[in-house]
């Protein structure tokens, strides 16, 4: 997400971070790189000239230039205005009405509109809503049979279907039945066209005319960039929109759309879409975004994920065996599976501080989350007794857990090398005060010891080394550091063959 822009803004500003003062062509120039970075990035024009030319007029102000850190100012300076940009403020659903709340979904043919109902339906269930899901489109083949099978998939209510209803008596038998069955929210999914026109926008209206909804909300394809932000101008000059949903957000490196969309449409970005399944949406939040531009990281959000991921009966059972200094491979394949949740190597990396360098160190290095998945087929391999009591595995019963894994004795080994170190770490958390120990450790403030307390909560004193690392030199995070290093036992079992 936003990986190219991220690089080249990324490049700027360390060449200005570098210099002790900045003179007023410096920042000029950086800013013609920021205009050229933002155009290729798809940013509509009069957004991304709008956006130097504020830029550029609070950093050459004399409190930037006359600094002891000039490039540091200049820094916060765009991510201020990023931010405001973005839209500043996170917008959430205006649904605590009075039920049923209606939630109309508009959008072209094939930007994500019937996945992303059942994503945002998921959501909004979890939140503690009765949700019905009705699907308007008749003219796609199999449209309303989709939204159905979804339905199932994500356990939230569909509409029966009724063979040959029009859209608009669709949504007026939903409403009706929304009231009788007690449901707090309604999400229509109504039709799409390859393109705008009359026909369609003729459409909505009158489907808006009857279910008054509380929020219409547009759903674009990032990845079509500028188009995207030419559609919602469209829509948004024929019906009231009320907000965006932009898709496929976690393969658009360039963003563009998200950047330009606020600006243009004065709409605010409510969600994005960063993969197929159907947990995988999140809140827009325009500040976190813009510090995972700058390579600020989003620790928040990371946070906020872990929390979702972590399984409150597991969490209490680790605890125990941490308070006892114990940390089998079930453990382990315990921590491995929370990472894969929470989306994996990369999705962490791009959400902690400082992290950009070790990121892209590690793509060329040619890891991937296949890496935790091999991990997981070794220790599955294993036998019960074994996981329990890895010192078990003698050679003999190494080859066997190799070739039933698919990989090699000299895996095995690095598996069991680092399972061993993270042990031993965690008999030092048990002399330190067990689990007491380890809140200290959590909210420990010296040198990059708030990440590596977040490393050691989300996958073991291993990774908390790497955060820990990770965090030198970030205010709040921690003191200065060397760039960060893969964990002892992690730096040859994630190379990949």
């Amino acid at each position: 997400m936003f990986d190219s822009l991220s690089d080249r803004l990324g490049g700027v500003f360390d060449r200005l971070r570098g210099r002790g003062a900045l003179t007023e062509a410096d920042v000029r120039g950086a800013m013609r790189e920021v205009r050229i970075a933002l155009l290729e990035a798809d940013v509509a024009l009069p957004v991304a000239r709008a956006f130097v030319d504020k830029v550029t007029e609070a950093a050459v102000g004399q409190n930037v230039l006359r600094s002891v850190t000039p490039g540091q100012q200049v820094v916060k300076i765009v991510n201020d205005a990023l931010v405001e940009m973005l839209g500043s403020d996170s917008a959430d659903l205006d649904i605590d009405v009075t039920p049923p709340a209606v939630v109309m979904m508009v959008g072209l043919q094939g930007s994500g509109k019937t996945t992303t109902t059942a994503k945002l339906s998921r959501l909004v269930k979890k939140r503690g809503k009765k949700v019905l899901m009705a699907s308007l489109d008749v003219n796609r083949p199999a449209a309303q049979e989709q939204l159905a099978v979804l339905g199932t998939q994500a356990e939230v209510a569909t509409l029966p279907i009724v063979q040959g209803q029009q859209p608009v008596d669709i949504a007026r038998r939903a409403l009706q039945s929304a009231k009788l069955q007690g449901f707090d929210v309604v999400m229509l999914d109504t039709a799409g066209r390859l393109h705008v026109d009359q026909a369609l926008m003729d459409e909505m209206k009158a489907v808006a005319d009857i279910a008054k909804p509380n929020e219409i909300l547009l759903v674009v394809d990032s990845l079509t960039g500028q188009d995207a932000v030419n559609v919602a101008t469209n829509f948004s000059q024929q019906v009231p929109l009320t907000g965006v949903v932009l898709t496929r957000m976690d393969g658009d490196a360039r963003g563009g759309a998200a950047l330009s969309m606020r600006a243009v449409t004065g709409k605010p970005i409510k969600f994005a879409g960063v993969g197929e399944k159907l947990d995988a949406i999140e809140p827009f939040h325009p500040s976190r975004v813009a510090g995972r531009i700058l390579g600020m990281g989003d620790v928040v959000s990371l946070v906020e994920r872990a929390a979702e991921a972590i399984q409150a009966d597991d969490a209490e059972k680790m605890a125990s065996r941490l308070a006892k200094g114990q940390f089998d491979m079930n453990d382990l394949r315990s921590q491995l599976a929370q990472m894969r949740r929470m989306g994996g190597l990369g999705a962490l990396a791009g959400m902690i501080p400082g992290m950009k360098k070790a990121q892209a160190a590690m793509a060329a290095s040619n890891m991937d989350d296949r890496i935790l998945l091999r991990m997981d087929a070794m220790i599955g391999s294993m036998t019960v007794k074994e996981r329990a009591r890895p010192e078990l595995l003698n050679a003999k019963r190494k080859i066997r857990v190799a070739k039933g894994s698919g990989t090699t004795v000299q895996d095995v080994n690095k598996l069991l090398k680092m399972h061993q170190e993270m042990a031993t770490a965690m008999k030092r958390i048990k002399k330190m005060g067990g689990i007491k120990g380890l809140a200290a450790m959590l909210g420990k403030g010296g040198p990059g010891g708030g990440m590596g307390g977040i490393g050691n909560a989300l996958g073991g004193p291993a990774m908390g080394d790497f955060m820990s690392k990770a965090g030198g030199g970030l205010p709040g995070l921690g003191g200065g550091g060397d760039a960060p290093k893969l964990p002892p036992g992690f730096e040859n079992l994630l190379k990949k063959k």
